[in-house]
C-alpha cells in the first residue's frame, strides 16, 4: 500500500472521518476542511457586503480557478469552463456539436444514463444514429470493434465514460483517443468518475472535449463541476444557448461568442462553488495524481480480495483495470437494504439498480462500496464486520 500520502494529516482535515466509514466516494466524497473554509469566507463575503462586490472582491481567488483546473489535467486555462455540475457540462458540450441527418454516434455499453437520454433527444432531433460499440472480453470498450465502426465511416462523434458508475472498470480512454485522431472524429469524455481518482490527462488521452463533477472523487461542493475544450475544436462547437457572459451583443441583430471555453459559461453561477472547487482541485494537485491513483486501486484490490473471500458474496467489477469502485451482491439480500442497514452503522456505501441502458443483459442490482485515499483498513474492516452481521 502507497505511503506517499498522509493518510492521517488528510484524516483530521476531514471532519467525517471522526465519525463515519465513507465508502460512498462515487457518489459524494468527503471534503477537507481547505475546501468548506473557502465555501464558508466567501459565503460570510457575501452576506457582509453584498454578491456582486464580494465577487468583484474575491476576483483573483474566481480566476484561479481556471489556473488550477488546467494544471490537473494538462490543459490550458482558456480551454476550461465553470459549470454547475457534470450532467451541465456534459449538456453543453454534447448539444454544441452541429449534427446533420444521418451522422452516426458511437457510445459504450455502460453510458450513463443522463447521456444515453441525450443520445436519443438528438436522434429524434436531428436524424442522427446511435451505434454501441461492443465491449471486449474483459468488459470494456473493445478498440477493436472501435476501429472497425469508425472504418465505416459517417461518425461524428465519440461519446464514452471514462469509468462507468456501476462497476469498477477504466475504459482505455487513451486508446479511444488514438483511434478518433487517426478517423478525425470528435470524441467527448465523461470523465465524472475518474478524475480525482485517477491520473487524468487530457493530451495523453487525446479528447477533444471532457466533463467531470466536483461532488466525487475531486472532493469539491456540490453543485459544481467543468468543462474542458480543446482549441482546435472551440470554434466548430456552437453552445445551445448564449448570455451576456458567454457572448457580447455587438449590434441589434449580431452577436459574437467568447474566443475561449468560457462560452459554454453563465454570466449567474454560485462563485462560493467555483472558489471552493479551485480549492479542492488544489488539495489534489499538492496530493499528486499517481499517489492518489495508487493509494485508492490498492485500498479498492484489498477490499475485492476481503469480499471475495465472503461466503455468499459476489464481487461483480470487470475489466482489465479497474479503480476505487467495488460492486458486490450478497445471496439472499436486496443492495438497498444492505446500503440502509450499514448506513444505521456508520458506514456509507450506495446501491446500484443494474441498469445498463445498452446491455443486451443488464446486470444486477448491487452494493456500491467506492474508496477514497483517506480511508483506510479500519474502514474495510467496518464494512465486513457489517457484512457479517447482515440478518
Amino acid at each position: 500500500m502507497s505511503t506517499r500520502i498522509d493518510v492521517g494529516r488528510a484524516r483530521a482535515e476531514t471532519p467525517g472521518c471522526a465519525t463515519r466509514a465513507h465508502l460512498n466516494n462515487a457518489g459524494a466524497a468527503l471534503p477537507p476542511r481547505p475546501v468548506t473554509d473557502a465555501v464558508a469566507r466567501h459565503l460570510d463575503l457575501e452576506a457582509r457586503i453584498g454578491g456582486y462586490e464580494a465577487a468583484d472582491a474575491a476576483r483573483e481567488a474566481v480566476e484561479g480557478f481556471y489556473d488550477a483546473v488546467a494544471e490537473l489535467i494538462g490543459a490550458h486555462r482558456d480551454e476550461i469552463a465553470c459549470t454547475e455540475n457534470a450532467t451541465r457540462a456534459w449538456d453543453m458540450a454534447f448539444h454544441s456539436v452541429p449534427f446533420s441527418p444521418g451522422d452516426r454516434i458511437l457510445t459504450t455499453t455502460s453510458e450513463y444514463a443522463s447521456n444515453a437520454i441525450a443520445f436519443l433527444q438528438a436522434a429524434q432531433r436531428y436524424g442522427v444514429r446511435v451505434d454501441v460499440v461492443p465491449d471486449d472480453e474483459h468488459g470494456q470498450l473493445s478498440l477493436d470493434a472501435l476501429a472497425a465502426e469508425l472504418g465505416r465511416g459517417g461518425v461524428r462523434l465519440v461519446a464514452v465514460n471514462h469509468v462507468p458508475t456501476h462497476n469498477g472498470l477504466v475504459n482505455p480512454a487513451a486508446g479511444i483517443g488514438r483511434l478518433c485522431r487517426q478517423a478525425g472524429v470528435l470524441y467527448l469524455l465523461d470523465a465524472c468518475q475518474s478524475v480525482g481518482q485517477l491520473a487524468v490527462d487530457v493530451e495523453d488521452i487525446g479528447c477533444d472535449m471532457l466533463s467531470t463533477t466536483g461532488r466525487k472523487f475531486l472532493r469539491g461542493p456540490r453543485g459544481t463541476g467543468f468543462l474542458y475544450v480543446r482549441r482546435r475544436v472551440l470554434e466548430d462547437l456552437k453552445p445551445p444557448f448564449l448570455d451576456l457572459h458567454s457572448a457580447r451583443w455587438t449590434a441589434p441583430d449580431r452577436y459574437e461568442m467568447r474566443p475561449d471555453a468560457r462560452r459554454f459559461e453563465t454570466w449567474e453561477r454560485n462563485f462560493a462553488g467555483q472558489i471552493g472547487l479551485a480549492a479542492a482541485v488544489r488539495y489534489a494537485s499538492a496530493l499528486g495524481a499517481d499517489a492518489v491513483e495508487e493509494r485508492i486501486t490498492g485500498l479498492a484490490a484489498r477490499l475485492r480480495e476481503e469480499l471475495a473471500d465472503r461466503p455468499g458474496v459476489s464481487v461483480l467489477d470487470r475489466g482489465e483495470r479497474r479503480c476505487g469502485i467495488v460492486t458486490f451482491t450478497v445471496d439472499g439480500h436486496e443492495p438497498a437494504r444492505i446500503m440502509h442497514t450499514l448506513r444505521e452503522q456508520g458506514v456509507n456505501v450506495s446501491s446500484t439498480q443494474g441498469s445498463r441502458h445498452f446491455e443486451p443483459h443488464p446486470g444486477p442490482a448491487a452494493v456500491r462500496a467506492s474508496v477514497h485515499y483517506y480511508n483506510t483498513e479500519d474502514d474495510l474492516a467496518r464494512l465486513l464486520h457489517a457484512l457479517s452481521n447482515l440478518r
